[in-house]
Order: C-alpha cells, then structure tokens, then sequence
C-alpha cells in the first residue's frame, strides 16, 4: 500500500491534508470522506484492497488527522467540509468520482450528490442515512470531545473499546490496538491524543436532533439518478431498520448491504464487504 501525501489550502486559508493512493490507469476514483471523530486512516485497508484497479484519495477534514484546527468552531459543519472537498476535488483535478462516506461523510456525500446532479459516478453510504437515530445521536454527543486524556498505549486502547465496543463486541485486542493506531497519535510528551479537535462537537450539540438538514428525504431522493451502495452495520444505532428498508423503497439504484455483528460504523474490512463493493463499482465502470 502506498499513498502520496497531498497539503493544500481551504478557501479560508487552512491547511488541509488528504492521502492520494494513486493509479494513474484508473478508471474511476474514490473519493474517501470519513465520519464525525476519525480520519483518512479510517480507509487505508480499503484503499489498498482497490488500489490494483481504482484511484482512492482519503481526506482529513479541518481538525482532524494531519489538518489544522480551525480557531471558529462555528466551521465544524458538512457545508463547510463539503466547500473543502470541492477544492480539493478543484486542485487535483479529480474527474470520475465516486463519493464514499462514512457517517458524517456520508451525510456530506449526499449533500454533494444531490446539489450537483451528473457530476458524480456513484455514491457509498456507509451506515448513514437521511434519518439519524436519536438514540444512537445522544451516545455520540456524549462521548466526541469529552474522552478524557490518557497516558500509555494500553491505556489507549482500553479508552477506545470503552468508547466503541458496543459497535463492535467481537473485536478482539490487537482489534482495538489497530483502531488506536489509526485513531491516536503522540504528542510531545509520548503520550497518545486523539486524533482531532475537541471543538468538532462543539456545532453538533448546539444544533441537538438537527444533525442532519431537515430536507434529507428531498436530498436524498434528488440522488435517485446517481447508483447508490448502502451499507448498514447490523448493529447500528445511527441507521435503523426503518430508514434503511425505506431508503431502498424511495431509490430505485440502491444496493443495500448488511454488515452482520457490527454497529456503527462498519469499518469496510468486514467479511464480503469489500467484495460487495468491488461490485459496485464494477457495475459503475461497465456503464
């Protein structure tokens, strides 16, 4: 797996970061968006799954991973991520898109899908949907930018299965140790921080049941010309059953995948899950 490391600037001067694992015979690219607290590493299995037959650029989006920390915490938002992606999309002269995201990502993937109608290949929903569940909202508002800090690796991975086992109850603990190692980084003490800035939570729970635009459904269905792949963890407290079966009511190109014993959000290394989506996009590529 190799990737280049690509730096540029948002339209109001920060300095981002996104992993480029290049293929310069791809036919198609995979634009890789990750949820609320993670980051680019979040796709690197998938990425190097692909990579023999597809373009992938992963993002960290502003305060998180390799990318600055915003000062406002007011442009924590998807229509602010989306405005970045768009530059990127701009500097690296990104044609043949496929959308993929991850929660978050995934909410911005729409939102891009449906306001640019033609322009993208297809779009990979990976355990979100125009409905977030309130149960699964109040579990992710109470714990995003209040872990408190820790000081050894062990202790790392404890916080990380305290946090998320409850997606993912099979995860054994080399599991988890490579969750943290995607998830954690050193500071200048040796100890291990996450990942991204506190503040990121900051709008989501000054907007409370709002996460998502009210106008979902009417978004969502402005995508029904674009190929979709759902994907719903079988566990997920974020996508339920509900919305699931009527997102496939309402789209007529939509593949809906269940990823079985896990929650939210699968992690794309699941068993099947990346041959599922070798599929798709191999449907796309055919026309």
């Amino acid at each position: 797996m190799t990737y280049q490391d690509v730096w540029y600037r948002s339209d109001d001067g920060l300095k981002l970061y996104a992993r480029d694992y290049a293929n310069g015979a791809a036919q198609l690219t995979l634009l890789c968006m990750h949820g609320l607290s993670r980051n680019s590493a979040d796709f690197g299995d998938l990425a190097a799954e692909l990579q023999g037959e597809y373009r992938a650029v992963a993002v960290d989006q502003r305060g998180r991973g390799r990318s600055e920390w915003d000062g406002n915490s007011a442009n924590y938002t998807p229509a602010r991520y989306v405005s970045d992606m768009l530059t990127l999309i701009e500097r690296l002269a990104l044609e043949e898109l496929v959308l993929v995201g991850t929660s978050m990502g995934g909410i911005m993937a729409m939102m891009m899908a449906s306001a640019q109608p033609g322009r993208f290949r297809g779009v990979i929903l990976n355990d979100i949907g125009p409905v977030v569940s309130g149960q699964g909202l109040a579990r992710i508002m109470g714990t995003v930018g209040k872990a408190p800090p820790v000081r050894t690796w062990d202790d790392a991975i404890d916080q990380a299965k305290a946090l998320n086992g409850i997606a993912f109850p099979n995860y054994r603990r080399e599991d988890w140790a490579h969750w943290v190692r995607r998830t954690y980084a050193e500071n200048a003490a040796g100890e291990p921080r996450l990942l991204y800035d506190p503040a990121i939570a900051e709008p989501l729970r000054s907007s409370g049941s709002n996460a998502v635009p009210p106008d979902a459904w009417p978004m969502f269905e402005a995508m029904r010309d674009v190929p979709v792949l759902t994907l719903r963890g079988a566990l997920s407290d974020i996508l339920d059953e509900a919305c699931f079966a009527e997102m496939q009511q309402r789209h007529p190109r939509l593949t809906p995948v269940t990823v079985p014993q896990v929650g939210h959000a699968p992690m794309l290394d699941e068993a099947g899950v990346v041959d599922r989506i070798r599929a798709f996009l191999g449907r796309i590529h055919a026309g």
